[in-house]
């Protein structure tokens, strides 16, 4: 084939062929990213003498709004760890500390025991080369006590791996995010939470319940660690949409 040949009408009827069959949104923005890249690495090459996909376009693809727990639901899932047990009394910290912090889960299978300072209640957190301290409340603190005492011993094999992390599995070493996912997922079950929730869930709903009693847009920002305050002021908007949600189904005169 001579690319030379390619118009801007046969990537458009590429693009509507691929809606015709119902490609996903983004599907089709991923085609149409790899369809750029290709013609420009042409023209570099002096393959061809004029870029066809200049002015092509990528569908909008909607951004659907995160899904956020209810206090109570938090509540149901926080309570749901059986603390008798040396697993149920790791899990419990677990969950606490990342709904306390909303670190993601990334940040909290990386931690170490010294990054948590249980005497200020404050945790260092790293997201690659950068680190933040995120403050923590009296549910995390006691949960994490409790899994210091009586737990985490016992989930130490006795290596050095082990008695970094503060966070490791049944075989000592660090507890990886398909591990956490699994042990998210069979509280959310035990807790009788229907919706599909993942690791993030936590943190989109610690943004948001923090905004919604008070919290300022600047302060989230630090704790999060976004790096622009876009993303933080996202989290304004989800508070404004579930108020205007509950305005309208329990107003009488809405």
């Amino acid at each position: 084939m001579n690319w030379e040949d390619v118009t801007e009408t046969d990537l458009n009827s590429y693009m509507l062929d691929l809606e015709r069959q119902n490609y996903a949104a983004s599907s089709v923005c991923r085609n149409v990213a790899s369809i750029h890249a290709f013609f420009r690495y042409l023209a570099k090459r002096g393959k061809i003498s004029r870029d066809p996909s200049e002015e092509l376009k990528p569908p909008k693809v909607e951004k659907k709004a995160p899904l956020i727990l209810s206090v109570d639901e938090i509540d149901r899932l926080l309570s749901a760890p059986d603390q008798a047990t040396v697993k149920g009394l790791r899990d419990k910290a677990m969950l606490e500390l990342l709904y306390a912090t909303g670190m993601r889960v990334s940040e909290l299978i990386s931690l170490r025991v010294p990054d948590v300072n249980m005497r200020l209640h404050y945790v260092i957190c790293r997201d690659r080369a950068k680190e933040r301290v995120i403050p923590f409340g009296s549910s995390a603190e006691h949960a994490l006590k409790a899994y210091l005492k009586e737990g985490r011993e016992a989930m130490s094999d006795g290596s050095d791996e082990s008695a970094e992390y503060l966070f490791p599995n049944f075989k000592g070493s660090p507890m990886t995010r398909q591990g956490f996912w699994k042990v998210l997922k069979s509280y959310a079950d035990a807790a009788g939470i229907t919706t599909d929730i993942t690791p993030h869930t936590l943190r989109h709903s610690f943004a948001t319940h923090m905004l919604q009693n008070g919290a300022d847009v600047r302060s989230l920002q630090e704790m999060m660690g976004h790096s622009d305050i876009a993303t933080t002021q996202a989290y304004v908007n989800i508070g404004l949409a579930h108020m205007r949600e509950v305005y309208n189904k329990a107003h009488p005169r809405k």
